[in-house]
């Protein structure tokens, strides 16, 4: 309850990956890898093979599938502790496995189901890290943001930092502020929304991933919110008779997530490209690209979604925080003297005012972008413009759905 509400309320849209920076899962198998827990392995070796990711899986395919994975599990994780232990134990042992046979943060970029998402909604943060000067950079041939230097081991995360231009792949870990010995990387504050329309390095993995976290809020939502009752049932898993309505649970889980949104969204760039293909000088950037391009518009929509969501979560579910703080393992302990304080809902009729803003917010911000990908992708003002109007109507309708899932 509480991760997840500060996850969605503060640090993805304030401080981008900056919890990747601190997550405690990678942590083992890093101090593993480096030889020691603190300061720079003056040796400079890393335990392990090191060695490098295959090319082809370098997307954000495995990430998806195993948050995917996860989800559809959520029902049983989050009401059972053996679950969610073995959960988290698989985590970690598949983290420290991968920081011994892979280089540096091989799992974190490549593997991790809750990177993934933190990855693509950071695009949308307001906080970056980037380098101060290029031509700087361009002199000092070390590269020591990405090799490393006596002060720190370079980026962990794989890339450059010197060339980076979005927030998907920085982990916020400053490794490439403490290895700089130019001083010549810097954290700093920028408008919302700003990476989502940087036209480079995007790919189809993160457009399905923006699809996901989309149709998964909407159907977080329907099962643990909504009036029906036999999905919840369903999705719970309760005993190995249940297996049948687990798997139908799954596969339109599946359904919603990896093939709905992503043919609503086909058709709606399809009718965008041909309204601009009627315009004067218009070069056709072809199908994948505009749907490609189009999909970053649901960035926005689909965290903000998510802070709605976290509202119904934190405001029933909160109090429950107060008691487990005392007592963390159950053992009877009241170490802060709120170990008995009885479940409380707090605000909840406060709910729809929180939500619908919320979402309206988000759905504000996708149209924008969405009109200035619009023009990215077609260039023409006049063409561009006509060609916003299937993208404006289909945000909007499934800012319509959002908004009918949570308040009704």
């Amino acid at each position: 309850i509480f991760w997840w509400s500060l996850l969605m309320f503060v640090l993805l849209p304030f401080t981008a990956r900056f919890w990747c920076g601190m997550c405690p899962l990678p942590t083992l198998g890093e101090w593993l890898s480096r030889l020691r827990f603190i300061g720079k392995n003056d040796s400079g070796r890393m335990l392990g093979l090191n060695l490098k990711w295959p090319e082809a899986l370098r997307t954000m395919w495995i990430a998806n599938a195993a948050f995917l994975t996860v989800g559809i599990c959520s029902g049983v994780i989050t009401t059972r502790p053996l679950a969610t232990t073995v959960m988290l134990g698989v985590i970690i042992i598949v983290a420290i496995v991968l920081h011994l046979v892979f280089e540096k943060r091989t799992f974190c970029r490549y593997l991790c189901p809750v990177g993934g998402f933190i990855g693509l909604y950071s695009n949308f943060s307001s906080m970056e890290i980037r380098r101060k000067d290029f031509e700087e950079c361009k002199a000092h041939k070390t590269k020591e943001c990405f090799v490393g230097s006596q002060s720190g081991y370079g980026c962990p995360w794989l890339e450059v930092p010197m060339n980076l231009e979005r927030n998907t792949y920085c982990g916020f870990c400053f490794e490439c502020m403490r290895s700089c010995s130019r001083d010549n990387m810097s954290i700093r504050l920028r408008p919302f929304g700003t990476d989502l329309l940087v036209d480079r390095h995007r790919e189809l993995g993160e457009s399905w991933k923006a699809f996901i976290m989309l149709g998964a809020a909407g159907m977080y939502a329907t099962t643990m919110m909504g009036p029906w009752g036999t999905i919840k049932d369903w999705a719970n898993l309760r005993t190995l008779a249940g297996v049948p309505a687990f798997a139908g649970f799954a596969l339109l889980f599946l359904a919603v997530m990896t093939v709905a949104l992503p043919l609503v969204h086909a058709l709606a760039t399809y009718l965008s490209r041909r309204l601009a293909l009627r315009g004067a000088a218009v070069t056709d950037p072809g199908f994948k690209k505009a749907f490609l391009n189009f999909s970053y518009a649901l960035v926005p929509l689909g965290l903000m979604a998510w802070v709605a969501f976290s509202f119904a979560i934190v405001l029933p579910n909160g109090s429950y925080v107060l008691p487990v703080l005392s007592d963390p393992f159950g053992l009877g302990w009241n170490l802060l003297g709120t170990a008995h304080i009885p479940w409380t809902p707090v605000g909840t009729g406060l709910l729809p005012y929180l939500q619908v803003p919320a979402v309206l917010f988000g759905l504000a911000y996708s149209l924008d972008v969405a009109v200035k990908l619009s023009r990215q992708t077609f260039g023409n003002t006049g063409a561009a413009a006509i060609a916003a109007v299937p993208q404006v109507v289909y945000l909007g309708l499934l800012a319509v759905a959002l908004l009918w899932l949570f308040v009704g």
